[in-house]
């Protein structure tokens, strides 16, 4: 994954360099469905029906909202991690995509 390639907002960028860093480039993908600048709908190659959507609008600047994504849908945790650290945001991506 290119990140610079991608048309996103920089913190969400910054975010996505640092998960490659951390579980290696051919590890995540992107939905290509989120057109949204400020957004991205994040999942792991091997399973595609667990995934966050990590955004930025709406947020302080530097913070990160995330919406947890399940394969059955009433378990999803939409709209309650919010205003969330660099830090606060990978931890939580590392829990809810690689344990």
């Amino acid at each position: 994954m290119n990140v610079w390639a991608i048309k996103k907002d920089t913190p969400l960028k910054l975010l996505l360099l640092e998960l490659v860093h951390r579980y290696g480039e051919n590890t995540l993908a992107l939905n290509t469905r989120e057109q949204h600048y400020q957004a991205i709908d994040l999942c792991t190659t091997n399973d595609p029906t667990l995934s966050a959507y990590i955004y930025t609008f709406g947020q302080s600047t530097g913070r990160y909202g995330i919406d947890l994504r399940y394969p059955i849908s009433a378990h999803n945790i939409v709209g309650e991690n919010e205003d969330l650290t660099l830090d606060q945001i990978i931890e939580i991506i590392s829990t809810h995509l690689f344990s």
